[in-house]
């Protein structure tokens, strides 16, 4: 099978262009061509007036050898790779202690998963709930603003990429086809099959709920073990000949399980964990972070400025966009997680704090996009108070946007207008906030570093200049967003085991090594095979 890359038809294309562009590219006419596949379908929309959709597509042909040797200075023809995930190992025959997932989020679903279907039936624990218990506690902090801190946004089931926009796409290389192995387990479990084609894949939450489900009974049908509301609150390490050693971990309810191999893929908020694994000595430094607010626009004034008369077009759906500009007093102003047709949602885990995050469903179909418009900040410069301090600053402005808001789980908000005017929001405009329990307009430089505000301020500018439209005055921000990505870094080695810890195998969003719901899957696979090599070896 031969791979054509950078084939370009326009977006307008009738069905049949595809398969004539293929043969003029290859020079095949009749039965020469025996099937064609799409494995990648892009877009280019940098003239609005002439977009393009860019394929790679797989091609079956009658005399593969007598082609690639006619075309082979064809630098975008070429065998297709084989991108067949293999097992790297298969678990030992008399194996007494069980490996030990903790968190089944994204990497933690996919750790479970790989070791599962190499026959190490693994243990998996998650302090939250199942995935739909998890969604009817959500719900209350939505509907009613009440907050169960061990099942919300971030805690349970799924992780917090449940409610996310759901993107399955990353800038992560994927040698090893680690990346395609969770795009194809994903639609084995429900989501809908463009998502192993479209250049910008996403699934959105109500079907991510169910994709979860499907996954979970498939671990346990494999001999893995699920066990909710299982908070582990120390870790039994022993130390010997130098070596400190995982040897079991203790739960809340004060059962002790022996395992001599244990992957910590906790999510970005586990601040208690993060705390107990600092107390007991393993290696840990702070992180840099983001802070900022979700920004609303009409979805409508995003299609138009990024798609023009093509706006609606059902292959493009609603357009999404990434931005970032570099402010005078040195900061880095991004967007982040943009969310296409969506919500601004409630992701608080602590009592007394507000925090923000965006979500869409599938269908993208929501009135609103909206977007994280954070800042950079560094451990050296704004939290420079040991490997814990990031979690001390987001926790600080998170409580001054409660108060802000008014105390009771409503958000800060304000117009954009009145932002860069330097005045308190007293009534909101044209654009609707999404955001619930509700918002409480007001001067969001109430819970926002003053050189969030500036750099904020002057990048609104800067945005409006590519985005016709960026800084409408009745365009909302909603703060605060806090957290972009996890406070700290669990330094691990080549093994992908604990700088000074063997058996403990830190993973995904939360250790530092992963941002959004495929990367984490990607590094859940990678410490999986590392765990199985380190029993297979032992």
């Amino acid at each position: 099978m031969l791979r054509l890359t950078e084939l370009k038809l326009p977006l307008d294309h009738a069905p049949a262009a595809l398969e004539a562009a293929v043969r003029a590219r290859l020079g095949i006419e009749g039965d020469g061509l025996v099937a064609l596949s799409v494995f990648r379908r892009g877009w280019d929309a940098r003239k609005r007036s002439q977009i393009q959709l860019i394929y790679t597509v797989d091609v079956d042909v009658a005399d593969e050898a007598r082609v690639l040797a006619r075309l082979q200075d064809d630098k975008h023809i070429g065998p297709t790779p084989d991108m067949t995930y293999r097992p790297v190992a298969r678990a030992p025959d008399g194996m007494t202690r069980r490996p030990l997932v903790i968190g089944a989020g994204p990497c933690g679903l996919f750790a479970a998963l790989i070791l599962a279907e190499m026959g190490f039936r693994p243990i998996i624990l998650e302090r939250g709930k199942l995935v739909r218990e998890r969604t009817k506690d959500t719900w209350g902090l939505w509907r009613r603003s009440v907050l169960d801190p061990e099942s919300n946004v971030q805690y349970g089931e799924g992780g917090a990429g449940t409610f996310s926009d759901g993107k399955l796409y990353s800038q992560i290389k994927d040698p090893h086809h680690q990346g395609r192995k969770v795009l194809t387990e994903f639609v084995q479990a429900g989501a809908p099959e463009e998502i192993l084609y479209v250049a910008k894949p996403h699934i959105g939450t109500f079907r991510l709920v169910t994709m979860v489900e499907h996954m979970r009974a498939k671990i346990e049908a494999l001999g893995g073990e699920y066990r909710f509301q299982s908070k582990v609150t120390d870790l039994d390490i022993e130390a010997k000949g130098g070596e400190r050693r995982i040897v079991g971990v203790m739960l809340e309810s004060g059962e002790h399980i022996a395992a001599d191999h244990v992957v910590l893929a906790l999510g970005h908020s586990a601040r208690d964990t993060f705390a107990m694994l600092h107390s007991r000595g393993v290696t840990i430094e702070p992180k840099p972070l983001s802070i900022g607010v979700r920004i609303e626009h009409p979805q409508s004034l995003i299609d138009a400025c990024r798609f023009g008369a093509f706006a609606g077009n059902k292959i493009l759906g609603a357009a999404d966009y990434k931005l970032v500009h570099h402010a005078k007093n040195g900061r880095s102003v991004y967007s982040f997680c943009m969310c296409p047709g969506g919500t601004v949602v409630a992701a608080a885990s602590e009592p007394g704090g507000v925090v923000t995050n965006g979500m869409s469903q599938y269908s993208r179909n929501e009135r609103n996009a909206n977007a994280g418009m954070v800042v950079g900040i560094t451990p050296e410069v704004d939290y420079p108070d040991g490997p814990l301090a990031g979690i001390d600053y987001q926790r600080k402005w998170e409580r001054l946007a409660f108060e802000a808001g008014g105390g009771n789980y409503f958000a800060p908000a304000q117009r954009v207008g009145d932002f860069l005017a330097k005045r308190a929001s007293t009534t909101l405009g044209a654009v609707v906030p999404s955001y619930k329990p509700g918002v409480t307009p007001t001067d969001l430089a109430r819970c926002l570093p003053d050189f969030a505000v500036v750099a904020m301020r002057e990048a609104l500018g800067a945005f409006d200049r590519q985005i016709k439209g960026y800084a409408l005055a009745d365009a909302v921000m909603t703060g605060v967003e806090t957290r972009t990505s996890s406070p700290v870094r669990l330094r691990r080695d080549e093994s992908l085991q604990s700088l000074n810890t063997r058996g403990l195998f830190p993973a995904g969003e939360g250790a530092g090594y992963a941002g959004g719901i495929l990367s984490a899957g990607v590094d859940g696979i990678r410490v999986a095979e590392a765990v199985a090599k380190a029993i297979v070896e032992k």
